[in-house]
């Protein structure tokens, strides 16, 4: 029995009542955003995966929570964050974590690159800049750049005050910019 074409509301109200059918079709609406989510905060595709899988445990067993005063993806994509934070921040702990400090470089062959490529390869190479900034400012700025979040939503987040959030915020952006700048 598909069920591509119900709302998600509907869904929503058949998972409670245990219809897996219906849990696979949330899961595959939703997995590739929540997917890439996990992976800008934990930096590893392996462990996105399975933060992944544990938010949509997580949101399974307490969909009976959701009051929806915000979307079902909204609401599941805070899960993914915090499990994402919680997941990382726990392998700080343990000194698990490897840095993919590689950059991306291209070979100019004498080719032209279109405006979309040379655009695509720009972005590629804040996103992986990004990824050299110290981990409170790559989180911070990824929850606001990349996710959308305000700062208010941000500060609850990190568990940080509005003001610091503010103030991290706007040195991990001058940080980007400096390192930006350095590996031109």
């Amino acid at each position: 029995m598909s069920h591509k074409k119900e709302h998600i509301n509907i869904l929503l109200q058949w998972c409670q009542e245990g219809k897996q059918s219906a849990q696979l079709e949330v899961y595959n609406r939703y997995y590739k955003a929540m997917y890439n989510t996990a992976l800008r905060i934990v930096k590893n595709s392996a462990e996105a995966e399975d933060v992944m899988q544990e938010s949509f445990l997580n949101a399974f067993t307490k969909l009976h929570t959701f009051k929806a005063e915000v979307t079902f993806g909204s609401w599941l994509k805070r899960i993914v964050i915090n499990n994402s934070i919680y997941h990382y921040r726990k392998q700080l702990k343990k000194n698990e974590v490897g840095l993919d400090d590689v950059l991306y470089k291209v070979e100019d062959n004498n080719e032209l690159i279109s405006n979309d490529v040379f655009t695509e390869l720009k972005a590629q190479k804040v996103l992986e800049t990004m990824n050299l900034l110290k981990d409170n400012y790559r989180v911070s700025l990824t929850l606001h750049l990349i996710e959308g979040y305000d700062y208010e939503e941000i500060s609850n987040i990190m568990n940080i005050s509005y003001a610091n959030c503010r103030t991290t915020i706007s040195r991990a952006k001058e940080s980007l910019r400096k390192k930006l700048i350095i590996a031109e």
